[in-house]
C-alpha cells in the first residue's frame, strides 16, 4: 500500500500544481477539492472510506498550495450536504456551522483536514476561484459563476476520475460592451 500512496500523492501534487498554473490561481484565492477516497482505490464512492488515502492526498494539496498562498476548501461528502472545511483565516466573517467530519459522515479527506488544519472551520457553502473533483463528488456547487473546464494531463487519481475547473468573471452587456481579456 506504501507504493500506491505514494503514487496517490505523486499524482495529487502535480494536478495541483497544474490547476494553480492553468487557473492562474494567485495569493488567498480558493481551490475546492472533493474527494472520494474509495473511488480512489477502485471501489464505488461512499463505499469504502479509505483514511490513509484521505490524509495522504490532503498532506499533498497542503505541500503545493501553502508555498503558494492559496487556501484548500475541503468539500465533505453528501452525509454532509456537502459542507466545507476550510481554515478560519480564509472565510472570516462567514457564517460557520457545527459539525465534526468523520470517514462515515464527511469522508476521510474531509476528515483528515479538519485534523490537519490549524484552525479548521466548517461551512454550508462556498464560492471558490477553481476546484478538483477526484471521483465524481460534485464540487460544481462550491465554485464562483462561470466555471470554466480545465484539461489537465492526469485524467486519474488512483482509479478515480479527475475533473478540474476555473472561474472567471460574469461578461455582462451586449453588443456594445466591452471585455477585459486579463480577467481570468
Amino acid at each position: 500500500m506504501e507504493n500506491e500512496i505514494a503514487k496517490i500523492k505523486a499524482q495529487v501534487k502535480q494536478a495541483a500544481l497544474e490547476i494553480i498554473e492553468t487557473a492562474n490561481l494567485k495569493k488567498g484565492q480558493i481551490l475546492v477539492v472533493g474527494c472520494s477516497s474509495s473511488e480512489v482505490v477502485g471501489h464505488k464512492i461512499g463505499t469504502d472510506s479509505q483514511p490513509e488515502v484521505g490524509k495522504a492526498i490532503f498532506e499533498a494539496l497542503k505541500e503545493v498550495l501553502d508555498p503558494a498562498g492559496i487556501f484548500l476548501a475541503a468539500q465533505c461528502c453528501e452525509h454532509l450536504n456537502r459542507a466545507i472545511i476550510i481554515e478560519r483565516e480564509a472565510v472570516p466573517g462567514v457564517p460557520i456551522v457545527n459539525v465534526i467530519p468523520h470517514p462515515a459522515a464527511g469522508g476521510s479527506f474531509a476528515t483528515a483536514a479538519y485534523h490537519g488544519f490549524n484552525d479548521p472551520v466548517a461551512l454550508e457553502e462556498i464560492k471558490a476561484d477553481a476546484g478538483l473533483d477526484i471521483g465524481n463528488t460534485l464540487i460544481g456547487m462550491h465554485l464562483k459563476h462561470v466555471a470554466i473546464p480545465l484539461r489537465l494531463s492526469l485524467k486519474q487519481i488512483g482509479n478515480a476520475p479527475l475533473t478540474a475547473a476555473r472561474t472567471r468573471p460574469k461578461y455582462i452587456g451586449g453588443a456594445r460592451a466591452i471585455y477585459d481579456d486579463n480577467l481570468k
